[in-house]
């Protein structure tokens, strides 16, 4: 795979007042597909699948904000998903786009599932990764105490003080990201640009504390879904992908991988790129 952090143009969009960079490469006029980071990283956590569609897609990578070299507005206000949504619309738009292939991991699966249940003629097709449908979660952290337990860090994330025990290098630590000296210097470069505090923001502006639950009912997704889990996943446990289809108008794809940690499109990489560009094709 060659390294995509070379062959990448960097990019930038206003979204009211907040700016949010992404980068693109692939040709001008192929399809589009748009992808979204989850915590802690940055949009160089796609480069295995960018290296892999950009031959026939054109595909788009944001930081969210809060991360890298994208704005970082203070107030937790600032960081619900249907602001984080807006940002990746903002930088689609700025593409001269109308339409998408959305895939997203972790925060980024939010992001892409609330794109895909409320913008849905943007979206042509959806790809999740190990982020369960929020109505699955939902049910689990009622339901669940296996997930109740395995959200101790998110709840933990919600307290706040939390961010100040956060640093780049330990960060960087997590996942595939210290595989290599170049990759892993990348990611404490990026953190050391992120903002800590906004990165916890999520929790607190969209993860439900004990006792509370997301909304009852969402729009059904129209659009086709693939989505992938990997099985290792010590967070988002795979009980919560039980009924998905449920919530969905269109067809569901799900591949679960049993050797895969959260992190699939690194932990996996090439049967997530393979299955991608197969899904795409048909």
């Amino acid at each position: 795979m060659a390294d995509i952090f070379d062959h990448v143009e960097h990019r930038q969009v206003d979204n009211a007042g907040v700016t949010i960079h992404y980068v693109v490469a692939g040709p001008e006029n192929a399809p589009m597909v748009a992808m979204i980071h989850g915590f802690p990283d940055f949009w160089y956590t796609w480069r295995h699948q960018m290296d892999a569609l950009r031959n026939d897609y054109r595909v788009l990578a944001v930081d969210l904000r809060g991360y890298n070299h994208s704005d970082k507005p203070k107030g937790v206000e600032n960081y619900t998903l249907a602001f984080l949504a807006s940002d990746v619309i903002a930088a689609i738009g700025n593409e001269n786009r109308t339409k998408a292939t959305i895939v997203g991991h972790d925060w980024g699966g939010a992001v892409a599932w609330q794109l895909a249940m409320n913008h849905q003629d943007l979206v042509e097709n959806l790809i999740i990764l190990n982020l369960p449908h929020p109505q699955g979660l939902s049910r689990e952290l009622k339901d669940s105490q296996a997930q109740q337990q395995a959200s101790q860090y998110a709840y933990f994330f919600q307290t706040p003080d939390a961010h100040n025990q956060l640093t780049a290098e330990g960060l960087a630590q997590i996942g595939q990201r210290s595989a290599d000296e170049t990759t892993k210097a990348r990611y404490v470069e990026a953190f050391q640009r992120s903002d800590f505090e906004a990165m916890l923001n999520y929790y607190k502006a969209n993860y439900p504390r004990p006792g509370d639950q997301f909304m009852e009912d969402y729009p059904l997704v129209s659009a086709p879904v693939l989505q992938f889990h990997g099985l290792k996943d010590g967070a988002l446990l795979p009980g919560a992908l039980n009924d998905t289809w449920q919530w969905l108008a269109g067809t569901l794809t799900l591949v679960t991988i049993p050797d895969a940690d959260h992190w699939v499109q690194n932990d996996a990489a090439n049967l997530v790129n393979e299955t991608m560009i197969d899904w795409l094709n048909r």
